[in-house]
């Protein structure tokens, strides 16, 4: 039972992505009524910002409803329409490459914003992101290669999850 002492967190995570919400739309907001006075930088930087908070609620989300599937209690979303592609096959290793991988996504964002703008950043904070960037690569394929020995370690156990789990036929490309 005290598995369901996590709820309130990932409520707290649900309100985290409200205020993501509200600051992407005084993003746009900002973007559109400035757009006649922003040059080109100016503007692919605020979209670039605008990408990294669309990816950031894409990771709060795979966090939330991920983590409630396999942490607390199963969600009921079978069949449903609205069912997450990933979310049928996700596990504690999915999640965790997924959230790595999108890890890596936003730190690329960052990165491509400070080389549009070098001048913003000194050569130590550049330095420093690309460090802290190729940490994240190495930590996600090291994840992924953890979780890849443990499904080929306990082929069994991933075997009658894939039962319990099908992929549908037209998923499969």
């Amino acid at each position: 039972m005290s598995r369901w002492l996590q709820v309130p967190l990932y409520l707290g995570l649900i309100v985290a992505q409200a205020v993501y919400c509200v600051l992407f739309v005084k993003e746009v907001w900002h973007l559109v009524t400035h757009s006649m006075t922003l040059d080109e930088t100016s503007i692919m930087l605020a979209v670039l910002g605008l990408i990294d908070v669309v990816m950031i609620s894409n990771l709060l989300i795979m966090v939330i409803v991920g983590g409630y599937e396999t942490f607390v209690s199963r969600m009921g979303l079978e069949g449903h329409p609205d069912e997450p592609e990933w979310l049928d096959h996700v596990n504690a290793g999915v999640l965790k490459v997924k959230l790595a991988m999108a890890l890596i996504s936003i730190s690329s964002i960052h990165l491509l914003k400070t080389f549009i703008n070098p001048d913003a950043v000194s050569s130590h904070t550049v330095m420093w992101q690309v460090i802290i960037h190729a940490a994240f690569l190495v930590s996600a394929l090291v994840m992924a290669w953890i979780d890849r020995l443990a499904t080929h370690t306990h082929p069994q156990h991933y075997q009658e999850l894939a039962a319990r789990h099908p992929v549908p036929a037209d998923a499969v490309e």
